[in-house]
């Protein structure tokens, strides 16, 4: 049985024990059931699974607080009287090859507000991407290739 199955299965049996048929139950039954399995990993067959689990929960704390500071900025410059826009377009190239994480990069790009994906060029090498304040384009570039990339990168690959 695969660790993750085994995690899965563990708080299952964990929701069960408290009788609390709920997702959040089962979040916390599912943390608590990893935690000991990394506790226990030694006596299970190797497996990265432990590793790729922390990489995924470190991704969704990271996507989680750019977004928080993105709807901040917005909404400050909806409340702000006076226009402290600088919109523009950005040619950021890719380091990402396969088209399931060009994908995956868009997409969190362009869910997090102020930014859009416009298009990714023929050769897969360039990702065009709007942003509602450019104060710098090679800062922008280096915010999304220091952030969403490389994380996308180590998440994926």
């Amino acid at each position: 049985m695969t660790p993750f199955f085994l995690n899965v299965l563990l708080a299952l049996v964990w929701v069960a024990l408290t009788g609390l048929y709920t997702p959040i139950n089962f979040v916390v039954g599912y943390i608590l059931s990893y935690l000991v399995l990394v506790v226990l990993q030694r006596a299970l067959p190797p497996s990265g699974y432990y590793t790729k689990v922390f990489k995924v929960f470190s991704f969704a704390a990271f996507f989680l607080w750019e977004l928080f500071k993105a709807n901040l900025r917005v909404a400050h410059a909806v409340l702000t009287p006076g226009h402290n826009m600088r919109p523009g377009v950005v040619a950021v190239p890719l380091d990402l090859t396969g088209e399931v994480e060009i994908t995956m990069l868009a997409n969190l790009i362009t869910l997090t507000p102020g930014t859009l994906s416009l298009d990714v060029s023929a050769n897969r090498r360039v990702l065009y991407v709007h942003t509602m304040y450019l104060d710098d384009p090679e800062e922008f570039r280096r915010g999304i290739k220091d952030g969403f990339e490389r994380r996308v990168k180590e998440l994926l690959t």
